[in-house]
């Protein structure tokens, strides 16, 4: 046994044994945060079933869709005041999808499974999912079109899914001229306006260059009016169709069918239609925008603006961590002040975000954007440019808060190349900088990409300084379009980390917004992961193409 201990076996096995804890934690957990936000997106049956409420004695019918079920304790039940058995200790608590908010109040009701009488599971019973007031459970009564029914009862079901159809695509037309099409031309009339201001103070607005500038902004406004009238002949059509549907209960109410995303009969749909609907939700999560306070609709602008935050923080984090690496490591005397300054860089990597974030707030945009405002856009003010959280300030924010990674990783990969490489080089006639340039940093390059990678991972995932530098709850338009500069470093955006945290905290629909927490978790897992294995790949090319002269 002492010899067993001695050859270090015992200690080998323990850091394997905690390694594959934490791969199985870790791998468990990542499942476990798929099952409960990807299973949201599945066409879960919906029941009807007569219930009798405990608290008030009334009977009626109730439709909707079984979200989860827990035992709860029946004197809990008993002091809020319902009459059970004395021998129950515990009863089966079901919180009920019932949806119709906009008729009933709320989106979810827990009930009592014991009062809950024989569920049935109708085929005619339908879902529709809206732009507004969350989903619609009941029965397609009839439809109509220009105020004249069309079709009842079975037989306009085929009619409404056809009306659908052409609903979004009216919907995608009318999205596609006011993002793009008003959208530029709104984008020229305010540059147009700030040229003009610019003129104004610097005394060169001129006669002439006031009527070309009015000039310009008619031909605007004459596009602007020819898209203004398809806008109302799309609304026009839009309007058309409606439908009378049933709620339980036996209420008919009248939904215009351009408030309709989707409908559904999930207790007709066979199990090859459940997968293809399972996959079309899935791809709107990931392509479309948010709707009803980002508890319905995708996260598309979300998971854009998490990318291009941690794109331009590599551009800005890798060339200032690799020239203070090389700095330090082949320029700086090495001596007391240099090795404050490596504790510094370390100790750098302790400081709280949100630290970073306040500097940000203070320095990148009030100080650095301010002065940017004063200099170079004095016509957009007192409106700020630059003044203002943004992408760039959350970028550089970000930077800074990963550098010391970057510092630590490549100073470290430049430690490793053996002396008698640079002394080669220089041995064969080369100056210090061409070594450096040409040997030194291709080697290095595996370091380097290290500690990018570390940064990715570290960036990706902060939310406390982003709320601060630029991220919102919603941002109407991406950073990155058509319209000069394209890029828009000014402009706020949204972010995965954030999504979740305003989701899940701050939504005034916790019980529809618990899935899309999961899902979007998962999500922001799943991007975080393709950017490191993306650097990854990368780092073992690299690696792969020094390793002989490293030997």
């Amino acid at each position: 046994m002492r010899t067993w201990i001695k050859s270090g076996a015992p200690w080998v096995w323990l850091n394997a044994g905690a390694v594959s804890i934490s791969i199985v934690i870790t791998l468990g957990l990542i499942a476990w945060i798929a099952v409960k936000g990807l299973g949201h997106f599945w066409p879960h049956s919906v029941f009807e079933a007569e219930y009798s409420d405990p608290r008030s004695g009334t009977v009626g019918i109730l439709v909707g869709e079984k979200v989860e079920a827990e035992d709860v304790l029946a004197q809990q039940v008993r002091e809020a005041g319902v009459a059970l058995p004395e021998e129950l200790t515990s009863v089966e608590r079901w919180l009920v999808k019932t949806g119709n908010r906009d008729v009933l109040g709320a989106d979810f009701r827990p009930i009592l499974a014991r009062f809950l009488g024989e569920a049935d599971y109708p085929k005619e019973l339908m879902v529709l999912e809206r732009f507004e007031w969350g989903n619609f459970y009941g029965r397609l009564v009839s439809i109509s079109a220009e105020g004249q029914e069309i079709a009842r009862g079975e037989e306009a079901w085929p009619h409404f899914k056809e009306a659908i159809k052409r609903v979004n695509h009216l919907h995608k037309q009318v999205h596609k001229i006011e993002k793009s099409d008003i959208g530029a031309i709104n984008y020229e009339i305010e540059r147009l306006r700030l040229k003009q201001r610019k003129y104004e103070l610097s005394s060169r607005l001129t006669p002439e260059v006031l009527a070309e500038l009015d000039a310009q902004r008619q031909q605007l406004q004459a596009r602007y009016e020819t898209y203004r009238e398809q806008l109302l002949t799309l609304s026009n059509q839009l309007e058309r169709d409606s439908i009378s549907a049933s709620v339980m209960g036996g209420r008919v109410v009248n939904i215009p069918v351009e408030q309709i995303v989707r409908a559904y009969q999930p207790n007709a749909m066979h199990f090859g239609d459940k997968i293809g609907f399972y996959f079309a939700k899935l791809f709107e999560f990931v392509s479309a925008e948010p709707r009803e306070a980002n508890t319905e609709g995708g996260v598309f602008p979300a998971i854009f603006g998490t990318v291009m935050m941690v794109i331009v923080m590599s551009i800005l984090v890798t060339p200032f961590g690799v020239v203070a690496a090389v700095y330090l490591r082949e320029y700086a005397k090495q001596g007391p002040v240099t090795r404050t300054i490596r504790i510094a860089v370390n100790n750098l990597a302790g400081v709280p975000s949100i630290v970073y974030g306040v500097f940000g707030l203070g320095f990148f945009v009030y100080f650095l954007g301010g002065s940017l405002d004063q200099l170079f856009y004095p016509e957009a003010l007192p409106a700020p440019t630059f003044g203002t959280p943004g992408l760039l300030w959350a970028a550089l924010t970000l930077a800074l808060l990963t550098l010391p990674v970057v510092i630590v990783a490549t100073e470290e990969g430049l430690a490793r190349i053996p002396r008698s490489i640079r002394e080669g080089s220089l041995a064969l006639g080369a100056t210090k900088i061409e070594t450096l340039w040409r040997t030194v940093l291709p080697m290095a390059s595996p370091a380097m990409m290290t500690g990018l990678i570390l940064a990715i991972a570290r960036a990706a995932g902060e939310v406390a300084p982003l709320m601060l530098v630029g991220v919102v709850k919603l941002a109407p338009s991406l950073p990155l379009d058509g319209n000069y500069p394209f890029l828009h470093l000014d402009q706020k955006f949204m972010h995965l980390g954030f999504h979740i945290y305003d989701v899940g905290f701050q939504s005034p629909n916790v019980e529809a917004a618990r899935p899309l927490v999961y899902a979007t978790a998962f999500l922001l897992v799943l991007v975080i992961a393709l950017l490191n294995l993306s650097a990854i790949a990368i780092r073992n090319r690299l690696r792969e193409k020094f390793k002989a002269l490293e030997h």
